[in-house]
């Protein structure tokens, strides 16, 4: 999956570190597009200058390894040789099957944090422009104190068993391979409730035996995904919801055809239950 990017390892906690010359920097444009340069199975970014080192836009963001990447609040006025602005569906194909999972994770994750920053210019409390937190990720109110911290959405992705198939979905708009049930968890309700209102309303179907399987991280819509197993519980006569998909089906293991890539945990699910080790 897009986390699994070992030996290398993702620092995410907040440092006040300075930017040095060479340190990646990140630049996002008002559609969210990133400006990044495909050499081979590696993404390149535009690295820091001397001469842009006093620069007081550049915001901390992790590190990769001993690589440190900023964030400039600030757009440049002539794009480096080489480099255009993907979009983040761009970037995941870009690196296809056999690219960096490690620069597509650098991608997913800085997006998230330049949505959330992008998004909370101002005050939600008071109006006032924010300020950035001076000990830790967050972004303060000179003028009521107020604070926020960046948002992270609870989803779960559902993998809905009958006997020797598995309940694959298709949305109607988007993206366009094979999927799983799956939603957000909404105002006082728990992850497994979650599942059983997703399933509910998209398919019409009742669950149960839901387990709980793994959780990742997918920065594209600011998410925490949590996966689950269950079982059709009596009927397991399919109603779809037209609205948000376009197919709906009980697909046996042998027939499941995968996502054209390794990224997300829906597709490791599938490949799971497709091999017959499920939980």
């Amino acid at each position: 999956m897009i986390q699994d990017i070992a030996p290398k390892r993702l620092y995410n906690e907040y440092r006040k570190t300075q930017p040095k010359e060479g340190d990646a920097l990140l630049f996002f444009d008002g559609e969210g597009k990133v400006l990044v340069k495909a050499e081979g199975e590696s993404l390149v970014f535009p690295k820091i200058p001397k001469a842009a080192l006093r620069e007081d836009t550049f915001v901390y963001l992790f590190s990769l390894d001993e690589r440190h990447f900023f964030l400039s609040m600030d757009l440049p006025e002539d794009l480096p040789e080489g480099f255009t602005y993907q979009s983040i569906c761009q970037v995941r194909d870009l690196m296809g099957q056999n690219g960096s999972t490690a620069d597509t994770f650098v991608v997913f994750t800085a997006y998230h944090l330049w949505k959330w920053y992008a998004d909370n210019r101002f005050c939600g409390k008071c109006g006032a422009p924010m300020t950035l937190h001076e000990k830790e990720r967050a972004r303060a109110c000179p003028s009521c104190k107020h604070v926020v911290y960046p948002r992270i959405n609870p989803a779960v992705i559902v993998g809905v068993k009958n006997g020797d198939s598995l309940l694959l979905t298709r949305y109607r708009t988007g993206y366009g391979h094979n999927a799983l049930v799956a939603g957000f968890t909404e105002i006082g309700e728990t992850l497994e409730e979650t599942v059983k209102r997703e399933v509910m309303e998209e398919a019409g179907l009742k669950v149960k035996n839901i387990r709980y399987y793994k959780s990742q991280p997918w920065g594209m819509a600011q998410d925490i995904l949590a996966g689950f197993y269950c079982e059709v519980d009596g009927d397991p006569t399919i109603h779809m919801d037209e609205g948000e998909l376009k197919y709906a089906q009980w697909v046996k293991r042998e027939d499941i055809e995968l996502q054209p890539n390794n990224l997300s945990l829906t597709n490791e699910m599938m490949r799971r239950f497709k091999e017959g080790i499920e939980q």
